[in-house]
């Protein structure tokens, strides 16, 4: 179907127009005899006046055509009808235009061509609604370029693929019947483009036309209805309001990074700060630590010494506890290698009411075994910080850390804990029948026991007596020789000579010097 022709006589004749563009009736060129002279602008074969069954106007091959580019691929009712409202708008938005211009080589061919009255500018309106490659678009549009004719492409098809490759717009009918503008034209607003008002098919050509409007690569998003189209027609002050945009994101953006270094480089000052003060508390604590288990290593041994001496069996009773068996087994497994035995001090309150386990070779203190949260004073929470807390049940462990790190009283690098993965049944049943790890001595069966009274952190001498005294109705006394409580009557012995010492700084008293049975006088 074509919509141009050539008459002998008249020249170039149109289909669409009224006139045939020549003056002339449609009448004259339609069903008259002879035949009128016209011929295809292509090919120059013989063609025929015809109407449709609606009424369109158009010219069709006579028989036997040649391979023309008009007979092989015609043209469609509705391109034909695009092309006649876009010559009309163009004429209509103050521009010439003439339909079907071919270039003075013959390399393109435009639908619509638009001229100045002036002579200033010259664009081609492109109708297309066929499928077309994005490449194929662009090139034609390259084409029209070199000849210095600028180009703008129309559709009315749903979601064009080429749609924003070259200067293009989507058009619709609106409600009068007209076409608008829908999609390729925005504006930008804030921070992004956005959908402007409607725009009538005329109003956008004259404003092409005029300048107000020109082909644009957007470099922000084209927000929601918009598709994120590589170009659009916007008027010049919404690029540069893009553009200032753009600055001001820069801008901002350097100051958001300069903002970042300079607090990396502050935390990078307070890390430095805080491990400088970590190290210093680091030192200071394990020269507390040192002290400490040095004064718990003394405490341990005068301890044993009396013991030792008295052939006292609590040690042996001691170490035949199942959970303590199973420490020292523990302690001497691949998983430590250190050899351990139950320490003779487990009744001072440094150890926070757990059982000290001594390395054998050197006789330091190594590990507490399940000692109570509740039971960490300043003493015993110096020493423990430096030893490993060994529990005999997972659970034990658990609370303890749980306890103590509620109460806020953890080291600064934690606490080194384990527990006995396998412990006998006994053990378990053996640990959890006692409510405290502080365990009650058994009573001194000593022929002549060598009494200390334990008074506010202070031991004070004492006998046996017939009756209770006034201190035994409120305090215990413990036997020197045998380590175990005394639970026979007793009393104080107001002894010649200084006072008892007072407790060291690691919660243990340095025994005073007994003095002998008979010695002083009985309160």
């Amino acid at each position: 179907m074509a919509f141009r022709a050539v008459h002998a006589k008249w020249g170039t004749v149109f289909a669409h127009l009224p006139d045939l563009g020549c003056e002339q009736s449609w009448e004259a060129v339609w069903k008259v005899k002879p035949p009128a002279p016209i011929a295809c602008a292509e090919c120059r074969h013989p063609m025929y006046a015809k109407t449709s069954r609606s009424g369109l106007r158009f010219f069709a091959h006579a028989p036997h055509a040649p391979d023309c580019e008009i007979a092989r691929q015609g043209e469609s009712e509705a391109h034909h009808l695009l092309k006649l409202e876009l010559a009309s708008a163009a004429r209509d938005a103050g521009a010439h235009a003439e339909m079907e211009v071919r270039a003075p080589d013959g390399s393109w061919r435009a639908d619509v061509l638009a001229t100045d009255p002036g002579g200033e500018w010259t664009m081609a309106l492109e109708a297309q609604l066929s499928p077309i490659t994005a490449a194929d678009i662009t090139a034609r549009t390259v084409r029209m370029r070199e000849h210095g004719v600028t180009s703008c492409w129309f559709s009315d098809r749903p979601r064009p693929p080429w749609l924003g490759t070259v200067p293009s717009i989507r058009l619709a009918a609106d409600a009068d019947g007209g076409l608008t503008v829908v999609e390729g034209l925005a504006r930008f607003t804030g921070s992004g483009w956005q959908v402007p008002p409607p725009a009538s098919l005329t109003d956008f050509l004259r404003w092409v036309f005029a300048g107000k409007v020109l082909p644009h690569a957007p470099l922000t998003t084209l927000r929601y209805p918009l598709r994120q189209l590589p170009q659009v027609w916007t008027a010049p002050q919404y690029v540069i309001a893009e553009d200032a945009y753009l600055a001001e994101e820069e801008k901002r953006k350097r100051y958001q990074q300069e903002r970042e270094r300079l607090q990396q480089e502050r935390q990078a000052d307070y890390r430095k700060k805080r491990d400088k003060e970590l190290a210093q508390k680091r030192a200071r604590n394990a020269e507390s630590r040192a002290r400490a288990i040095a004064n718990a290593t003394i405490v341990e041994e005068r301890a044993r010494q009396p013991h030792r001496r008295a052939e006292s069996k609590l040690h042996d009773e001691l170490m035949e506890r199942a959970d303590v068996q199973g420490a020292v087994a523990f302690l001497a497994s691949d998983a430590y290698n250190i050899p351990v035995t139950a320490g003779w001090s487990s009744s001072e309150g440094h150890w926070a009411g757990g059982v000290p386990l001594i390395r054998t070779d050197e006789r330091v203190p190594t590990a507490v075994l399940d000692p109570e949260s509740g039971q960490l004073t300043g003493d015993s929470f110096r020493l423990l910080a430096g030893l490993l807390l060994l529990f005999s049940t997972k659970a034990r462990k658990e609370r303890f850390e749980r306890n103590t790190r509620r109460r806020r009283k953890v080291p600064i690098d934690g606490w080194h804990t384990d527990f006995l993965a396998d412990l006998p049944a006994q053990a378990l049943a053996l640990s959890g029948a006692r409510a405290h790890r502080r365990r009650k001595p058994e009573e001194c069966t000593c022929p002549q026991p060598q009494l200390v009274a334990k008074i506010s952190r202070a031991e004070y001498p004492a006998e046996p007596a017939e009756e209770m005294g006034p201190a035994a109705g409120l305090y215990t006394a413990v036997c020197r020789s045998c380590g175990r409580s005394y639970a026979r009557p007793w009393r104080r012995v107001l002894a010649k000579g200084p006072e008892p010492e007072e407790a060291n700084r690691a919660g243990s008293v340095i025994p005073p010097c007994v003095p002998a049975i008979g010695e002083g006088s009985a309160s």
